[in-house]
């Protein structure tokens, strides 16, 4: 259908404002600027529109503006108008942020092209409707991105930065292209839509199998999973903005990858249970080092690395509805957080109390755990009754629970001896909120992409050890976080936390084989002399 093309508006928006001012005359920096926020709010109301266009008229395809199969076309489902609106909306904020924060600066014209361009080359990722188009979307995101990661590239830090993570993308390509070409191969199309349709019945074959592993290797290697990550904990050198950007936005496009192809993600049970440890042992990883890090940016930096490790974990489990919600959620709180992170110490110093600091011992977290557990066993059956919870998966069951292990580090803090009656019916509170919110937003996810996306398929012995090792990971290691002060001033923890706060030096190592610190040693005695 012709109006399923309407989401290509979005991208062109965007491309029309970074080029126009490079033809017109008497562009300003500030005239460009506002013509750039005017765009991206522009490319929010096509996103808008194409929900509507889902609404009256159902998923579909558009036409092919192009030649055998290559070209752009648009696959308008509920997947792709989600990730329209996230990353235009996004967007609008991330170019709205920039016109103050660059307002002066000499390259300020440059800074909004290349982020323009960006965000085009996302928004024709998240429709694309072939597999040309994806593999071009998503090599010309990296490529387009470098340029704003190296935006000062008097900033050795950034230039090493950027030339790991441009090591890493390449990689990721080659993968991607590679996937590409086989699914062509197995199912003699390039049409997105006809893929998933064959694979959801089995068809594909060895060629099919193979793709799946191609495209979870770029997933890795985009969503910065372990041991790849290095390059994410060191790009903030590069504008605020862009941190947000790429933090919010584009480091989610390694779990939109396994969304988009998840009928043919279920062809490999071996691929699942891969992203599984690799997701899942990066979740874990990534907490405990976000724990030991000085600054409000290098936390952030590594709760993105977990938060995208357990994106990772969900799609493994085949919980495609879980991580595409996962997806918006972690993108809203991580944009809000980069943009805010300024001002992040006045607000901790305005609302902090003086007193003694109420620390849980053992006794009150193994009640946090015990309520915990209670309160989402009472609202879960509540819930039950009139929402169909009874027949959800193990898979699903599981990471609910795994949602009780944050819950109850919640509930710890107001559960210890020195807490204030007020601060523990306040986290009892937060923590029957947070529950009863995440079971209501999963259900509607879950409603929402029924017939786009896959339902999780049965859990076999591999999928059950899976879960019990998840579940025991996970279970420690919110017990660890929730007695950390007890146990962190220990002289054996102490050497620990500095090991975690290196990161097990992955960074160093990473940085040898690629030579960073040879460039960066020499650079540095060229300037002693």
């Amino acid at each position: 259908m012709f109006v399923n093309a309407l989401p290509l508006l979005a991208p062109l928006l965007l491309l029309a404002a970074a080029f126009a001012p490079r033809y017109l005359d008497d562009v300003t920096p500030q005239k460009n600027a506002w013509l750039a926020e005017m765009a991206s709010l522009g490319a929010v109301l096509v996103a808008v529109g194409s929900a509507f266009v889902l609404a009256l008229g159902g998923a579909g395809d558009s036409f092919l503006f192009g030649l055998f199969g290559v070209g752009l076309s648009v696959r308008l489902d509920i997947v792709s108008v989600v990730m329209l609106l996230l990353v235009s909306f996004i967007g609008w904020v991330v170019v709205r942020y920039s016109r103050t924060y660059l307002d002066g600066e000499a390259r300020h014209d440059e800074f909004t092209f290349w982020l323009l361009v960006t965000l085009a080359t996302v928004l024709t990722l998240v429709q694309s409707g072939n597999v040309v188009q994806f593999v071009a979307a998503w090599v010309a995101t990296s490529m387009f991105l470098h340029k704003l990661l190296v935006f000062y590239p008097e900033r050795q830090a950034a230039q090493r930065a950027a030339r790991k993570k441009y090591v890493m993308a390449r990689v990721g390509d080659i993968s991607l292209v590679s996937a590409a070409a086989l699914l062509i191969i197995a199912y003699g199309t390039t049409q997105i839509s006809e893929i998933l349709a064959e694979a959801s019945l089995g068809m594909g074959g060895a060629a099919a199998i193979g793709a799946a592993a191609l495209i979870a290797l770029s997933a890795i290697l985009k969503s910065a999973q372990f041991p790849t990550h290095g390059w994410l904990t060191e790009v903030m050198e590069a504008p605020t903005p862009v941190s947000a950007l790429l933090h919010a936005g584009v480091v989610n496009a390694g779990g939109f990858a396994l969304i988009r192809f998840a009928d043919l993600m279920l062809l490999s049970p071996l691929t699942l249970a891969a992203l599984v440890m690799v997701g899942g042992f990066t979740a874990l990883f990534g907490g405990l080092v976000m724990l030991t890090q000085p600054t409000v940016k290098a936390s952030l930096a590594w709760s993105t690395i977990a938060q995208m490790g357990f994106m990772i974990l969900q799609c493994g489990l085949a919980l495609f509805p879980l991580a595409l919600l996962h997806i918006v959620a972690h993108s809203l709180y991580k944009a809000h957080a980069f943009l805010s992170a300024g001002g992040a110490v006045e607000r901790i110093v305005a609302i902090r109390k003086p007193g003694p600091v109420a620390v849980p011992d053992l006794g009150a977290v193994l009640r946090a755990f015990l309520v915990a557990i209670g309160i989402y066993g009472v609202v879960y059956a509540i819930l039950g009754v009139g929402f169909d919870f009874g027949g959800k998966s193990p898979q699903a069951v599981a990471l609910g629970a795994i949602l009780i292990f944050g819950v109850a580090y919640l509930l710890a803090q107001g559960f210890a001896d020195e807490a204030p009656k007020a601060l523990t019916q306040r986290t009892a509170t937060y923590a029957a909120a947070v529950t009863l919110s995440y079971l209501l937003l999963q259900r509607a996810s879950e409603w929402l992409t029924s017939g786009t996306l896959p339902a999780t398929p049965a859990a076999g012995p591999l999928e059950w050890s899976l879960i019990i090792l998840a579940l025991i990971s996970f279970g420690l290691v919110a017990v660890a976080q929730a007695t950390l002060p007890l146990w962190s001033y220990h002289p054996a923890a102490q050497g620990l936390r500095v090991h975690l706060s290196n990161g097990l030096y992955i960074n160093a190592i990473s940085d040898r084989i690629l030579g960073g610190w040879d460039r960066t040693t020499s650079s540095d005695k060229g300037a002693a002399k």
